[in-house]
């Protein structure tokens, strides 16, 4: 799980310096559309986080009304991707297993295992950082090679 979640923080890195290069004036939407789709995945981060630790959270959808700058954004993932990290590194195989029951934000039971939790964090932030590189393309500007061999690649050539 570990080297997920060190990729997930690779990826986000990438993805937030490319939605920084988008020209704000020209692709207003698309600029609004690109933080607000990472904002969303930072969101459902938080959300899950709150269920791993049995705690509440304050997000009753999985968005905010408000949508932070790219900085704050960054701050926000940053903190999240190591909390994240820092418990895949730590997690025990017989803590994967458990079952975690929760409910979502439009009010529905729901029950994961700290496993399929995990790995819903990791497949979840992929799709929208892929949205994310289709608006990105939208505004002339090329999606990250952010994928998972991309990242392996990397760390293998950095060894």
């Amino acid at each position: 799980m570990e080297s997920q979640f060190l990729y997930k923080a690779w990826a986000n890195e990438r993805i937030l310096d490319e939605i920084e290069k988008i020209d704000q004036v020209k692709y207003t939407d698309n600029f609004l559309k690109a933080k607000r789709l990472l904002n969303h995945t930072h969101v459902v981060d938080r959300i899950f986080v709150a269920h791993l630790t049995n705690t509440s959270h304050p997000y009753a959808a999985t968005n905010t009304q408000d949508t932070p700058s790219v900085k704050d954004l960054r701050q926000y993932v940053r903190k999240t991707d190591e909390w994240l990290l820092q418990f895949s590194r730590n997690v025990s195989s017989s803590e994967l297993n458990k079952t975690i029951s929760f409910i979502f934000t439009d009010g529905d039971f729901g029950e994961m295992s700290v496993l399929d939790i995990l790995n819903h964090l990791v497949i979840h932030g992929a799709y929208h950082r892929g949205n994310i590189g289709m608006l990105l393309t939208d505004c002339g500007i090329a999606m990250p090679s952010d994928t998972f061999t991309r990242f392996l690649h990397n760390a293998a050539s950095t060894v």
